[in-house]
């Protein structure tokens, strides 16, 4: 079978299964998410599943990964979740308010969150679309529509619920809201997540998103999350993902700012299979700035693709990349970072950095910094490497009586360390820490904090 008839079958599956699957799809949900499923599904069906012929995913091919048999997670089936039992998401001194999703479900067992500033709204997205559609519809799906990736049109035409928030004007949430966004399943899934965030004018929030796995079934996870934030409001967007081998994890963030806001966008991968994140920023106002970083660790045979896009659509605004990735055993990764500076966005600062580790010699990274610039007054800048330990910094630290392994989690947390001390919230920066220093000296060889202790 030639690569494109095997291509077009993956395809068709899921057209297939979007045909069969339609009226449960449809039923229960908001007349604002079942609008978009079709013509969502006609462009996943005209773009079908990527694979490395997509200049887009020039490094990843998801058509191995899509081409298994997963059982949809079309019904609300929710266990009885007892954290405290089977599962931690764990930051000692971290005040926060916690709310759950469960195969892409958000958990009926949540409490009402208490202490909210009035007019904040939290829930599941299918209930408040339902209920409040006048919250939702000038929002959903505005900025993911732009978006030419058919994984993104896939979840649009599969998406029935997920996590919901809305900041009124003004309003700060003083304390961060964690999701823990857990999979759970004795079979093969296949969950689809559709998250929106709105921050109105001059508001304050931070939120936490935590990925993981709590079985050892094959799960084929895709999220999308919509988050507009107003002007002069203030947003900080954090995604650690802890996920076993077996999954495969594509997260698409579609970030729309307003004149003078200020986003923080940090994504930080411990574990997992298969892993694309993709971060779309767009300026809609001047004088507005982007903090956009990420790190990765992987071993075994995982890939970890990042993916982003900084749409400089006004003038006088500053966006900030980082990257940093530490690649052991066979292992490989990718990097695409593209900056669009429009012709009238004049006066912006754009700049671009991914620095990479390997530290076995069949560990892979490709990466590919990207610059179109339309204006002539601006400061732009990017850059990439991809290199081994230094081996002179190494001697040096061995030839003062620190031993090899020891020297070794040094560097790689120095290496770190400037993405780390980047995150604006203390508790989780020094969780974070502490994770990536375990993951390092290999003391995390499972998804952390889950007694499954999957073997794979």
């Amino acid at each position: 079978m030639s690569a494109i008839q095997e291509k077009t079958a993956v395809t068709e599956k899921y057209l297939s299964l979007f045909g069969e699957s339609k009226a449960a799809l449809n039923e229960g949900s908001s007349p604002l998410l079942n609008r978009m499923r079709d013509i969502a599904m006609k462009r996943f069906g005209q773009a079908g599943v990527p694979d490395y012929k997509n200049e887009d995913y020039k490094y990843t091919n998801l058509k191995p990964a899509f081409d298994k048999s997963y059982r949809p997670a079309l019904v609300n089936q929710s266990p009885i979740v007892n954290l405290h039992d089977i599962f931690r998401c764990d930051v000692p001194e971290l005040d926060a308010y916690t709310i759950l999703t469960i195969n892409g479900w958000y958990y009926s067992g949540n409490t009402e969150l208490a202490g909210l500033p009035n007019g904040v709204v939290v829930g599941s997205l299918q209930q408040i679309a339902n209920e409040r559609p006048e919250l939702v519809e000038n929002y959903l799906n505005r900025q993911a529509a732009l978006s030419n990736d058919p994984i993104v049109a896939l979840n649009t035409a599969f998406a029935q619920d997920g996590f919901f928030l809305f900041v009124p004007k003004s309003a700060e949430i003083e304390k961060p809201i964690q999701v823990i966004n857990l999979m759970l399943s004795e079979e093969s899934l296949m969950v689809t997540q559709r998250n929106l965030i709105v921050a109105e004018d001059n508001s304050r929030v931070k939120i936490i998103f935590c990925d993981h796995t709590l079985s050892a079934s094959e799960f084929l996870y895709n999220s999308v999350t919509e988050m507009f934030v107003g002007q002069d409001a203030v947003a900080d967007f954090y995604t650690i993902q802890n996920q076993h081998n077996n999954s495969v994890s594509v997260n698409s963030g579609f970030f729309k700012q307003g004149a003078n806001s200020n986003l923080m966008a940090f994504n930080g991968v411990l574990h997992g299979g298969l892993v694309r994140n993709n971060v779309n920023v767009q300026f809609a106002g001047e004088h507005s700035e982007a903090n956009v970083y990420g790190m990765s660790f992987t071993d075994k045979k995982q890939h970890v693709d990042n993916f982003t896009y900084i749409d400089h659509a006004s003038a006088n605004c500053l966006s900030d990349q980082v990257y940093k990735n530490v690649l052991n055993e066979e292992s490989t990764g990718a990097f695409a970072g593209r900056i669009h500076v429009a012709r009238d966005a004049q006066k912006t600062n754009a700049f671009q950095r991914n620095n990479n580790v390997l530290l076995s010699d069949k560990a892979r990274m490709q990466t590919k910094p990207q610059l179109i610039i339309d204006a002539d007054d601006v400061k732009c800048s990017h850059g990439a490497t991809v290199g081994q330990i230094d081996r002179e910094a190494l001697f040096f630290m061995r030839s003062r009586g620190i031993g090899e392994s020891e020297a070794r989690v040094m560097l790689m947390n120095a290496f770190a360390y400037e993405v780390i001390q980047k995150i604006r919230i203390e508790p989780l920066r020094d969780r974070i820490g502490e994770l990536v220093e375990k993951r390092l000296k290999g003391e995390i060889s499972h998804c952390h904090e889950c007694e499954y202790k999957c073997d794979c």
